[in-house]
């Protein structure tokens, strides 16, 4: 038991953590700079080619990224204090521009870029809990581009008990600026099995329960996810035996 209590305290101190760390992640960042690496740089009235270029910005000139709509870019080019204009830039001559760092501009697709916005999360999946079938609701929140706290209830409906779970935990997803995802994460939380009442001397099991997951995300919009994971659930029945259960779920969650 002293393990898992190092371990939730070590979990909850990460939360806080991660929450009071989160008004400086959203805080206003200043736009980004990239310089014209090419001959010219055009800017256009509005976002698309059908709105007149009204300015060229030329080699070695200074670009700031101000908004992004769809995949034209709002830039501002400031030649001096009394000669500031605004613009837009296509995507594709954005990437012909450089970094500060002298390396050539990428940009992610809209579809990933609009999703890397999105702060609250609500899923259901379906699967299998010892081959047993079992249904759980999640509700998250991203603390960043690669972080997230979530919260999870589950329900198994087996043939002799039915089971409930619930766990807190916090999730990594390292590579969330690709498509095909992949996640892993911890939690804590209870576990409750309650045997059917036909059954002889059935003892109801309420344990504390830590849990670890590993799955992927398919970024199908930029509101919708489907989800597959695997997860290893540990029930601490008592002060010196614990029991394990695995179980797989497939299912969609949404962005607010």
């Amino acid at each position: 038991m002293r393990g898992l209590k190092l371990a939730a305290l070590a979990v909850l101190a990460a939360i806080v953590v991660l929450l009071i760390a989160q008004p400086a992640l959203a805080a206003d960042e200043p736009p980004e700079q990239v310089q014209v690496a090419d001959a010219f740089l055009e800017l256009h009235t509005g976002p698309g080619r059908g709105f007149p270029v009204f300015h060229v910005a030329g080699r070695g000139e200074q670009v700031e990224i101000l908004l992004r709509h769809t995949d034209w870019f709002k830039v501002r080019v400031s030649r001096d204090l009394h000669n500031i204009k605004e613009g837009w830039v296509s995507r594709a001559q954005m990437e012909t521009t450089l970094t500060q760092a002298g390396l050539r501009k990428t940009f992610r697709d809209v579809l990933l870029d609009d999703y890397l916005h999105r702060r609250v999360e609500m899923g259901m999946a379906a699967g299998r809990f010892k081959n047993e079938p079992v249904l759980k609701l999640w509700t998250a929140y991203r603390l960043s581009e690669t972080l997230s706290v979530e919260a999870t209830v589950g329900q198994v409906q087996g043939v002799f008990a039915g089971t409930d779970f619930w766990h807190l935990g916090v999730n990594a997803e390292p590579w969330s600026d690709k498509r095909l995802s992949p996640f892993i994460g911890i939690g804590l939380g209870k576990f409750k099995n309650i045997p059917n009442t036909s059954l002889v001397s059935a003892i109801p099991t309420d344990a504390k329960l830590a849990s670890a997951v590993a799955g992927v995300r398919w970024h199908l919009t930029d509101r919708f996810v489907l989800r597959a994971d695997v997860s290893l659930y540990t029930a601490f029945v008592a002060d010196t035996r614990a029991s394990e259960y695995r179980a797989f779920t497939a299912g969609l969650s949404f962005f607010f």
